[in-house]
């Protein structure tokens, strides 16, 4: 339906951009704000044209997509806001001591954003995560123009929102060049953009596959750039007994419902359940077997997630010692996803790295382990997850410390007697982890600190103070927070 960009309409792009660039940058902080503001205008202008592509191209609901359409209108404007109160500038003053034996010298530091930002459109989520998406409104907040690449899954979808944008832009009277759009359907048109020596940073949400690979090649250029790729988690949930003794029924229906919400296409499914072998864990088996069985097979996101998810899911259940604990009993149709629940010994789930991979849908293995010395070894031999969850009683916590050091040790979020599943759109939010989670556990893809991932700190050394940016100058004329002399204040006196 859209034709591919060619590399010298790629090369256009990333050359004008970083023109751009250098206009954008020294936009003030509210020029941009009301930029990304803008942007939220014209999406929810676009009204029900943009929900009924969408559902065409994705097979998500109605409801779902108004949802995620609401949510990503209200990350342009929180992040819009972020981006004017200047806390993620992380501004530094450390004011001259002449007196100092040596002299101290005025220091002053503060983030500047990167340069052009390629953001590739996640599959799963045609808005939050795609065109319009956090990455798009971090490095817009950050001071960044975007090449945006489709998704080819919702490419309708996607050039919609971009149509926003660029209407954004120009009632903003933003520079050309803020904002390109990009359809490529296979992997050259990536890895042109990556590769492009304009190009200062790439955002990422999908596979393992996919974000390793642009890793790989952003850290093969002559300038290797920062590459923030979001790979998938399995999210392991540890069932600890006393907790699961007085709670397995309400557990296991909680648990059947995020397994299966949006056909386990979430990057936060809970993929594992690890607990103890006993009565208690039989009987969370035997009710989440129960609710799994009456939860209807649905269509997915497009037939290659389907295709994929079946085979992946095949290939588990024939791995030796795995048991399968309950398929729905209800009918399903080409192109769906079939809730499913597995079961494997941790011993056999410990030597089986395949037992360890993904499964994108509505799965999930559960391990039975011997003892809470077990359960400890599974997390510590757990890959980087996005996500960890304890369901446990207050007592098991304090009484457990080596295993939620484990479990601390390998998750961005670590969750307390809930569900992975939703991802609160607020500043104390991490959605990131240790690798093979993402490719830097220390950035969130999700909340205003997402912003610093396209900036750069940078020291101003006895600049005086008419040179100095704004954020950096005595008198605090944005009155934003800053650190004087280790102390965090909008004073200027101080200063």
């Amino acid at each position: 339906m859209f034709k591919d960009a060619t590399i010298e309409e790629i090369n256009s792009a990333a050359v004008l951009a970083w023109k751009t660039f250098h206009i954008y940058r020294k936009q003030s902080l509210k020029q941009r704000a009301d930029f990304m503001r803008a942007i939220a205008v014209e999406i929810d202008a676009l009204g029900a044209s943009l929900i009924e592509t969408a559902m065409k191209e994705t097979n998500l609901p109605e409801a779902r997509l108004q949802g995620e359409r609401a949510r990503t209108i209200f990350q342009l404007n929180s992040y819009a806001e972020a981006c004017e109160r200047g806390d993620w500038l992380e501004a530094r003053i450390d004011t001259a001591i002449p007196t100092k034996t040596p002299p101290k010298p005025d220091i002053r530091k503060m983030l500047v954003p990167l340069g052009p930002v390629v953001v590739f459109g996640a599959s799963n989520f045609p808005f939050a995560y795609s065109t319009a998406g956090g990455d798009t409104a971090c490095a817009f907040a950050a001071g960044c123009p975007v090449i945006v690449k489709a998704h080819p899954a919702h490419a309708a979808t996607s050039e919609l929102v971009a149509g926003a944008i660029l209407k954004a832009a120009e009632k903003s009277n933003m520079p050309q060049g803020i904002f390109a759009h990009i359809h490529s359907s296979g992997f050259e048109g990536g890895k042109a953009l990556v590769m492009h020596p304009h190009v200062k940073a790439v955002g990422f949400t999908g596979s393992f596959i996919g974000g390793k690979a642009l890793f790989d090649l952003a850290n093969q250029r002559k300038e290797p750039i920062p590459v923030f790729s979001e790979m998938g988690s399995t999210n392991p949930v540890f069932l600890l007994p006393e907790k699961l003794n007085a709670s397995a029924t309400d557990i296991a229906k909680m648990y059947a419902g995020s397994i299966t919400l949006s056909v386990g296409q979430f990057c936060t499914n809970p993929g594992l359940i690890i607990g103890i072998a006993g009565p208690s864990l039989q009987n969370f088996k035997d009710n989440l077997a129960a609710e799994i069985k009456n939860i209807a097979p649905a269509t997915m996101l497009h037939p290659g997630i389907a295709k994929a998810f079946v085979g992946k899911r095949e290939a588990a259940l024939k791995q030796p010692s795995v048991e399968t604990v309950a398929v729905s009993s209800l009918p399903s149709k080409e192109n769906q996803g079939t809730p499913t629940i597995a079961s494997v010994d941790a011993k056999t789930f410990l030597k089986n790295p395949l037992l360890h991979q993904e499964i994108f849908g509505p799965y999930s293995l559960i391990v039975s382990c011997a003892d809470m010395k077990e359960m400890t070894a599974v997390a510590q031999h757990l890959e980087g997850q996005l996500t960890s969850t304890l369901m446990a009683t207050d007592k098991e916590i304090m009484e457990n410390e080596d295993l939620v050091e484990a479990v601390k040790n390998i998750c961005g979020r670590f969750i307390l007697n809930g569900v992975p599943t939703g991802v609160e759109v607020c500043l104390s939010m991490h959605h990131g982890g240790p690798f093979p989670a993402t490719t830097d556990s220390r950035f969130t893809s999700v909340g205003a600190d997402g912003i610093k991932r396209f900036a750069r700190p940078v020291a101003f050394q006895n600049w005086s103070n008419a040179l100095l940016p704004d954020e950096l100058k005595n008198e605090n004329p944005l009155n934003i927070w800053r650190t004087v002399n280790n102390m965090l204040t909008k004073d200027v006196s101080t200063v």
